[in-house]
């Protein structure tokens, strides 16, 4: 309940503040707790991970804009009896291992690549980009007067092997892919 009870914080933060030299923009602070909290919301198949105690791992494809506090946002937290860890990566061919994985702005021009590269991993993706949602990506973390809203793709969660909570449903827009 204190997971849901911090996702709805996060929901109703939004938006905010100008980035610092080392620290990432309010907006990006709220947008890494949210995938932190997607980690408690959803199931994986087991085939999504290399071994019975290997760890849940975020993702960042692309430019990240999350810095150093993803890591220390998950440093020590388990989901599932499972660490938690996080891993970047410059290009969707070199994705591997992801649970949870993230596609920064910068690969806005490579978009279907990083959707392929999530889906071989049955990884949940999510992104800020405009439209992800109905391109075919897992999550679209969408800000819409000063707020972040969830929209969510089922039919491309469901073609990744994974169940989303009810939970987290209930704060999201159902979005159509362009195949649905």
């Amino acid at each position: 309940m204190l997971a849901l009870r911090v996702l709805a914080l996060l929901v109703a933060l939004g938006a905010g503040a100008a980035a610092q030299a080392s620290t990432p923009s309010r907006e990006y602070q709220v947008k890494a707790a949210f995938l932190f909290n997607f980690a408690q919301f959803v199931d994986w198949p087991a085939s999504a991970f290399a071994e019975d105690n290997a760890p849940l791992t975020i993702c960042v494809l692309g430019d990240d804009p999350f810095g150093s506090y993803l890591d220390e946002l998950v440093r020590g937290e388990q989901v599932n009896n499972r660490r938690l860890t996080v891993q970047r990566f410059r290009a969707a061919e070199d994705v591997k291992g992801c649970q949870v994985l993230f596609v920064s702005r910068s690969e806005s021009k490579h978009l279907d690549k990083a959707l392929a590269s999530g889906k071989g991993m049955d990884a949940l993706t999510v992104s800020d980009v405009d439209g992800f949602a109905e391109r075919g990506g897992i999550i679209q973390l969408a800000t819409e007067s000063g707020k972040i809203r969830l929209k969510i793709n089922l039919t491309s969660a469901k073609a990744s092997n994974l169940v989303i909570s009810s939970k987290l449903l209930r704060s999201a827009e159902i979005v159509a892919g362009r195949d649905d």
